[in-house]
């Protein structure tokens, strides 16, 4: 019986993998994007529609603290989109010429052909710098600058802001291939709900210390 117990056991055991058996990985499919050639309008595009909804949503918040009226607000928010917009766009057009000359320098000093399909473009850069911004600052120019009622329109443009900071950071992560994509959208909402409540701040800390009241007759 025993000689037959042991022989059960050899036979089980040899069928059994050694514990040290370690399964194969299953490789991931591979990507084909080109995030770096991506990267040269992203930066731009997120940036610019993160900074046009935060400045416009942070000038309409901020006027409201020393005017409640909705004319003052919508007259405040489109300026800041216009004006806002074209900076955008001289501001990354400059400077992203600057980078593509620093660039091709570098490349005729080291014999390289200028031809490299990842030297930053400036037009493409400011194209999507001043579209991006004019999509954020629409979203709270749009959402609150028509409604009468002062605590309406603050919170139509809170939001509206709040909504687009979580999507533009969500989209920027997605877009650069990122996996932090929570950690993305925290941040840029966070960022941006900082700039609007000290924007609120001090022009109300302004308007009390200096005795300032524009607000007119008309809502």
């Amino acid at each position: 019986m025993a000689s037959c117990n042991d022989t059960h056991a050899i036979t089980i055991h040899s069928v059994l993998p050694p514990p040290s058996t370690v399964l194969p990985e299953i490789p991931l499919p591979a990507s084909n994007t080109d995030y770096a050639g991506r990267a040269q309008w992203l930066r731009a595009a997120v940036l610019g529609a993160n900074d046009g909804l935060v400045s416009v949503a942070s000038l309409m918040i901020g006027v409201g603290a020393v005017n409640q009226t909705a004319h003052a607000m919508l007259i405040s928010g489109a300026a800041g989109l216009v004006a806002g917009a074209a900076s955008m766009a001289v501001g990354e057009f400059v400077s992203v010429y600057t980078q593509y000359d620093s660039e091709v320098a570098q490349m005729r000093r080291e014999n390289i052909a200028t031809e490299k399909p990842n030297l930053p473009s400036p037009a493409k850069a400011a194209a999507a710098s001043a579209a991006a911004f004019a999509v954020g600052a629409a979203l709270p120019l749009f959402a609150g600058g028509f409604i009468r009622p002062l605590a309406g329109r603050v919170a139509a443009v809170s939001a509206a802001s709040t909504v687009g900071l979580v999507g533009f950071g969500a989209a920027g992560a997605v877009l650069g291939g990122a996996s932090g994509v929570v950690k993305s959208a925290a941040r840029v909402l966070a960022g941006g709900w900082i700039a609007m409540l000290a924007t609120y701040g001090v022009l109300r800390v302004f308007g009390i210390a200096f005795h300032i009241n524009i607000n007119s007759s008309s809502a």
